[in-house]
């Protein structure tokens, strides 16, 4: 009971900020511009922000884990080439086919991760969960790149990928902290405490621009779609590769991380990435939505899962 409980904690926080969203939008508070301008805002200025603390205040010695960092990299290239061959197999329409491969394997790692290792494991001992969403979202965004002009017929431009790369918000942020803390360069506190408060509102803003996001206009239309990549993201590749990070010897702190790299929902941009490489950005959109929405059961049951058997 007392896991029950304390797994009921952790995601009916997210659950509640997001339909705030919602019903903000519902009654004309937030409109879809003014959704737009402040998701643009979180993306380029809090998100960072927020990697930036977590990766600066946290003790490298303690949270860097090399075989970590390798099996979560080798696990979704591995996922990236398996779905890249099943589904054009289920999928016969290319403008979809980008669009599911990268709603199943690229999540939202950053606006899940931090809130829930923190809820679990303190905001003192999310180093591991921050340092990982730095390497992971950079081949996140170069294998939804690969996917997404496969499907299109396009040339893939790798000088264009590694240009977005880095000069991505999120990665910078992460690199700078990182910068920081391998060099023990210390910032005055007045700065610290500064960039610790604007931290603080990254996730419940996201939170309350994601529900706000929420549209279910075309349920019918993408239905069978949706009912595979929402299963696919959800419940299968959760169920296979937290069974293999099990077996290769994970605990604590870094099996929570893979398990909210792969349960996590997929991730926001993939809707605005598929509006700019042609994909289907309706579909994309549903994906977002449909992921987001049923995660918090799914998410809830992982968290209850692995607490029940100790493992995190």
């Amino acid at each position: 009971m007392e896991n029950l409980i304390l797994s009921f904690n952790v995601v009916a926080p997210l659950c509640l900020v997001m339909a705030l969203g919602y019903f903000l939008k519902y009654i004309k508070i937030l409109d879809n511009n003014s959704v737009k301008v402040m998701n643009n805002a979180t993306f380029k200025v809090f998100l960072p922000t927020l990697l930036f603390y977590n990766i600066y205040t946290t003790d490298l010695g303690s949270v860097f884990d090399p075989k970590l960092m390798i099996f979560a990299t080798m696990s979704i290239i591995v996922l990236f080439g398996v779905l890249f061959l099943f589904i054009p197999i289920v999928e016969k329409d290319n403008s979809k086919r980008g669009v599911m491969i990268q709603g199943i394997f690229r999540s939202n790692f950053v606006l899940f991760g931090i809130p829930v290792a923190t809820s679990l494991v303190g905001e003192g001992e999310v180093g591991t969960t921050a340092l990982l969403i730095g390497i992971v979202v950079p081949l996140f965004n170069f294998l939804a790149v690969v996917c997404l002009e496969t499907f299109r017929g396009g040339n893939i431009n790798v000088k264009k990928i590694i240009h977005g790369i880095v000069t991505n918000p999120l990665i910078i942020g992460a690199c700078l902290g990182l910068l920081l803390l391998i060099l023990n360069i210390k910032l005055p506190v007045f700065i610290v405490s500064t960039i610790k408060d604007i931290s603080r509102m990254a996730t419940p803003l996201s939170l309350t621009l994601l529900g706000a996001s929420f549209s279910f206009s075309n349920i019918r239309k993408y239905l069978r779609e949706t009912i595979i990549v929402v299963t696919g993201k959800l419940i299968i590749t959760p169920l296979i590769f937290i069974t293999i990070s099990y077996y290769c010897g994970f605990r604590g702190v870094a099996l929570l991380s893979l398990m909210i790299m792969f349960a996590s929902p997929t991730a926001i941009s993939s809707f605005q990435m598929a509006i700019q490489m042609d994909g289907d950005s309706d579909l994309a959109s549903q994906i977002v939505v449909f992921t987001s929405a049923f995660s918090i059961v799914t998410v809830f049951c992982w968290i209850f899962i692995l607490k029940e058997m100790a493992l995190i």
